[in-house]
């Protein structure tokens, strides 16, 4: 449905972007932000859906600065390649992808979302404190606790899953208590359970969590 441009950050590192748009004219742009996996079939079917929801979106490729054209599926093995390449990129240098991924998106429109998973969950939250966006909704961040003290710039959304053992209840208590205006909602599932290419998919938390998420980015971005 889509296809890959490059795009460069303000560092001048040139990085590959998949880039989707909607059938007439976009509500608003969204920027999907992926998990360790990279851009993968999964994270170009998201960006497919909310296009078909009528935005405009781009899902930048983070890993991009580790290993040209990172992707891979969910196996064990995968997620161990997925989590040393995730160690390679600099959380900074990632936050300025992002930074050029939203500035190439405000070229054509003015109202801008960011979502993202997994990891891309914590990039997003950096993306609402670092950025700044119209809005920002984050899936399953595991970081986000390690950067709590930083204040978003636009409204956020956050999805966690009550079983999710990488992510302590107790964090997501302490990011509530920091940022009270932050809507924050816990499901009866695990890590990943957006991801219908994982064991953790859980329809009933994903449709609910997206319903959600559509409802924001229809307040705040068009």
């Amino acid at each position: 449905m889509g296809a890959f441009i490059s795009l460069k950050a303000e560092d001048g590192h040139e990085f590959d972007c998949y880039k989707v748009d909607p059938e007439g004219t976009p509500k608003g742009g969204v920027v999907v932000i992926q998990e360790i996996f990279g851009v993968n079939a999964h994270i170009r079917e998201v960006a497919d859906g909310y296009a078909a929801e009528g935005y405009a979106v781009l899902a930048p490729a983070l890993f991009d600065r580790a290993s040209k054209n990172f992707e891979v599926g969910y196996t064990p093995d995968d997620i161990a390649k997925g989590r040393d390449t995730r160690a390679e990129v600099a959380w900074d240098d990632a936050v300025k992808d992002v930074a050029a991924t939203v500035a190439e998106m405000r070229k054509s429109q003015t109202k801008i979302g960011s979502v993202g998973y997994c990891w891309g969950g914590s990039m997003s939250w950096l993306a609402a404190t670092r950025v700044g966006v119209s809005a920002s909704v984050c899936y399953y961040g595991g970081q986000i606790a390690m950067y709590n003290d930083e204040a978003p710039k636009n409204p956020v959304m956050m999805h966690f899953g009550e079983n999710d053992h990488g992510i302590p209840m107790a964090d997501v208590d302490k990011i509530r208590a920091a940022h009270g205006d932050a809507e924050i909602f816990t499901y009866p599932a695990g890590h990943g359970f957006n991801c219908d290419h994982r064991g953790d998919f859980d329809p009933a938390s994903a449709k609910i969590a997206r319903e959600r998420t559509l409802a924001f980015f229809a307040k705040h971005v068009g």
